[in-house]
């Protein structure tokens, strides 16, 4: 399990098999929900058909007191600065996470209605060794390169990984406070987003703007060597003494104060987002590169915070050394349960690994599911007109409705592990749409208008729309869409800057092409989800595209949607056309009244 930082987990393994995995915030639905994983470990179990007692060993991604030793040695190393965020964090340790052994036990037994005694074995994993292992040991490679790159773990915040088999060694690392995550975080920050939530919007602003910045950057904030390893200049940051994450000598660096959250973006910031993209991209291609040159390996498997920047991982993909690359798709702290169990699994046991020339994740479907009965009496309970069609007709009727430029809700099979809807829990249109980006980000997700769409596209055709070979089934790779369905822009188009370049056609799939023709591509394969697999086919077979919109399946500052109940609520509550739940099909102006009066946006916090 991973718990009580950000982002609480749980996974299975059974024999070695990944059975369940689940973030506690779909349940509870607390985006990044930091609390004891109460509701991922009663699923997991109820999955498996097991209790608490029949597990052999419970394991947490984490060694609480060696981040404490971190967390003292810190405030010392600056004292007397940082005293008032020693006083705030000091309580929360003093009382509980010093004490995490206790406390997990007496939250385990709680919930397993056993004695302390009969509970099973509990073991701790290291931060980045929880990362390296769900990187590894589910990847499709017999022996592979690691590299994990985050916030910060214990100390760590970079570290390098050889796998061969079951083994697992550590080569190197970068501890904190010199870290890529949280340097992408302070201009995460600086930009007016959310920490640990709007870093995927600072990468999605990038291309609007131009790296202006990069030379202030590298010439000020960090010291970076030609071999990828970096340290950073801590005067011009807060995040180790204080309670933001940058200060005011960064302000003068960059000539302003932080923006305020939801006011308008300028040029400016899209200038910055554009810069610490292109610093970070160049990192992670030089640590790759020496890591490729220090191990000799043709594989890289990547896993942390920062191997969420799809952007970063398309660059890796087509100018680094290594021949392939496996990004863990739960890559962030939700993953490392995950790795921790297969710590367990791999390090602690010395179990043997097998390698069946795919990856182990079943397409990272690994949450609940829901069967028709089920849905149909929820359903029913609600009130909710549907029909139910069979699967000889249902393909073929949505492509009809996709092609209408209609906007579908879609809930099928089981949940998605990671942060990524990749076909069980999405919303879905039709790309050759020329409104389709504006009306599901202002209609439907009641998100910031520049943020870009996801294509899925069938595996087997990706060559067609995208300059990417091989697969990319976690959406973690971006490409540029082909040349020959480029729209190319006029002179007065050209001379465009910033958000302005939002309403230019860019091609022929103008709601999947970003304002600098790329894509975040997800591959979808009919062994991983055949039933996603058809739909996309029947709407190639009727339109000739064989690709499709993808979304996640909730609104903004809302956790994806876990259940039927989950996905009827966001239905209702957004613009969206129709509702597809296992063969139950819903269209929106045939549901009864839905009182809303809109205080419904007020429970979730604005990521």
């Amino acid at each position: 399990m991973s718990a009580y930082y950000h982002d609480s987990a749980a996974a299975l393994l059974v024999d070695g098999n990944i059975v369940a995995a689940a973030q506690e915030e779909r349940f509870t639905r607390k985006k990044h929900d930091a609390g004891f994983p109460l509701h991922a470990i009663e699923y997991c179990l109820g999955e498996a058909g097991l209790d608490l007692v029949d597990i052999d060993h419970v394991v947490f991604y984490d060694k609480p007191l060696i981040k404490f030793e971190r967390l003292l040695e810190t405030y010392l190393a600056y004292a007397p600065k940082g005293w008032r965020s020693f006083l705030a964090a000091m309580p929360v340790w003093l009382k509980e996470k010093l004490y995490l052994k206790s406390t997990l036990k007496t939250e385990l037994s709680e919930m397993g209605e056993c004695d302390k005694q009969d509970l099973p074995q509990l073991l701790f994993a290291g931060h980045h060794q929880s990362h390296a292992a769900s990187a590894f040991y589910p990847s499709p490679f017999e022996q592979a390169a690691v590299l994990c790159l985050d916030g910060v773990g214990e100390w760590a915040t970079t570290t390098a990984w050889q796998g061969n088999g079951p083994k697992l060694t550590p080569l190197w690392e970068i501890d904190f406070p010199h870290s890529l995550g949280l340097l992408y975080s302070a201009f995460t920050y600086y930009t007016g987003f959310k920490v640990n939530s709007g870093e995927y919007k600072l990468m999605g602003l990038a291309p609007y703007g131009e790296p202006k910045y990069r030379d202030l950057i590298l010439d000020n904030l960090m010291d970076l060597k030609e071999d990828g390893t970096f340290r950073l200049d801590m005067d011009y940051f807060n995040y180790c003494t204080g309670l933001t994450m940058t200060n005011k000598k960064f302000d003068e660096l960059f000539g302003a104060p932080p923006r305020q959250p939801e006011t308008d973006l300028q040029q400016r910031e899209m200038d910055i987002a554009a810069s610490i993209q292109v610093v970070t991209e160049e990192v992670v291609l030089r640590l790759a590169k020496s890591l490729h040159a220090e191990t000799g390996e043709r594989n890289l498997c990547l896993a942390g915070g920062v191997a969420l920047n799809c952007v970063a991982n398309g660059k890796l993909v087509r100018q680094s050394p290594f021949d392939e690359i496996w990004v863990q798709p739960a890559a962030g702290d939700a993953g490392g349960a995950l790795g921790a169990a297969l710590v367990a699994r791999h390090i602690y046991e010395e179990e043997s690994r097998t390698v069946n020339g795919g990856d182990s994740m079943a397409g990272s479907y690994l949450g609940p599911c829901y069967k028709t009965e089920n849905i149909r009496n929820t359903l029913d309970a609600i009130g909710a007109v549907y029909e139910e069609v069979p699967d000889e007709v249902i393909y073929d009727q949505l492509a009809e409705i996709l092609e209408g430029e209609n906007v579908i809700g879609w809930f099928q099979g089981r949940m998605e592990f990671g942060p990524r809807a990749l076909g069980g829990r999405s919303i879905i249109g039709d790309p050759r749409s020329a409104k389709m980006q504006s009306v599901m980000n202002l209609k439907i997700k009641y998100r910031e208008s520049f943020r870009p769409f996801a294509p899925s596209v069938l595996a087997e055709h990706v060559e067609d729309y995208f300059d990417h070979k091989g697969t990319s089934p976690y959406m973690l790779i971006v490409a540029d869409v082909k040349e020959d369905l480029r729209i190319p822009m006029s002179c007065d188009e050209e001379k465009l800057f910033g958000i302005e370049k939002l309403n230019v056609k860019r091609s022929t799939l103008p709601a999947i092409t970003h304002v600098d023709y790329s894509a975040r591509i997800q591959t979808v394969h009919e062994s991983t989800n055949p039933r996603y697999h058809k739909l996309i086919s029947a709407f190639k077979e009727r339109t000739g595209c064989g690709v499709l919109v993808n979304t996640s399946f909730n609104v903004r500052g809302e956790p994806i949607v876990c259940t039927p109940e989950d996905a009827y609520r966001c239905f209702m509550r957004t613009e969206m056309d129709y509702l597809v739940l296992e063969n139950c099909v819903l269209r929106k102006s045939d549901q009864p009244a839905w009182e809303d009066d809109g205080s419904w946006r007020d429970e979730f916090e604005l990521d």
